[in-house]
């Protein structure tokens, strides 16, 4: 018997964006699936109800992958798998394996031999990169940043020296809460002269993407962040 295809279906950033930032054909593979393995099931039964899934939302198969899921656990996501059923690895937003949990489950997929499809759609990553005017030949997506002030300075000069050194590009994000104080440490910690990018509910109807000097920054304030998911971009070079 031939495995199964695990599809990598990606997620709006944003409510009311499916059909602008989705192509028809993963809206269609979405639909067609019964199996899904997923970051929070209450929000994937809502994004499938969006998709417009004919089959009854409690009747799929349905497994959680998130960050307290223990590599011990990855073998038994891949049993439909192994058996000939195809499924879908959905995150709560953006594309599964990138800034997401799932790389850990698709490289066992590719240890057993699993066809893994990576679809179509919206990654803010790529997205505040394409739109920030920064390196795109050169950059680097560094995740979360310290929260505690002190690592937080001493990392945020340290990326800034990285990217003069290299000329490359230095993403990061935080949590949403704590978005003010992130933009407070950058305005204290660089140069002025160092370009910052602030990519803000991308692909949504409250998009703001702005690329500003640090010095422009400092005369403009800040931005509305709070509790918003937001992408930075550095650029020293």
């Amino acid at each position: 018997m031939s495995t199964g295809t695990l599809y990598l279906i990606p997620v709006p950033l944003g409510e009311d964006t499916l059909e602008t930032v989705l192509p028809a054909d993963v809206i269609h593979i979405a639909r067609r699936l019964t199996h899904f393995i997923v970051e929070a099931p209450k929000t994937a039964r809502h994004m499938l109800k969006a998709f417009g899934t004919p089959h009854e939302l409690r009747s799929l198969w349905m497994q959680e992958l998130n960050e307290h899921t223990q590599d011990k656990e990855l073998a038994a996501l891949l049993a439909p798998l192994l058996a000939g059923q195809d499924v879908g690895l959905m995150s709560e937003a953006g594309c599964p394996g990138v800034a997401d949990p799932g790389a850990n489950l698709i490289r066992l997929a590719h240890a057993r031999g699993i066809r893994v499809v990576p679809l179509v759609g919206p990654s803010s990553i790529l997205l505040a990169l394409m739109a920030s005017g920064a390196n795109g030949q050169k950059f680097r997506f560094n995740g979360y940043l310290p929260a505690e002030g002190a690592a937080r300075i001493e990392a945020i000069r340290k990326l800034e020296q990285d990217s003069n050194k290299l000329k490359q590009a230095e993403l990061f994000i935080e949590t949403p809460y704590r978005n003010s104080a992130l933009f407070d440490a950058l305005l204290s910690s660089c140069r002025p002269q160092t370009l910052l990018t602030v990519a803000r509910d991308i692909t949504t109807d409250d998009e703001m993407i702005v690329t500003r000097d640090i010095g422009q920054w400092k005369k403009l304030g800040i931005p509305e962040l709070h509790k918003r998911p937001t992408v930075f971009v550095l650029y020293a070079a």
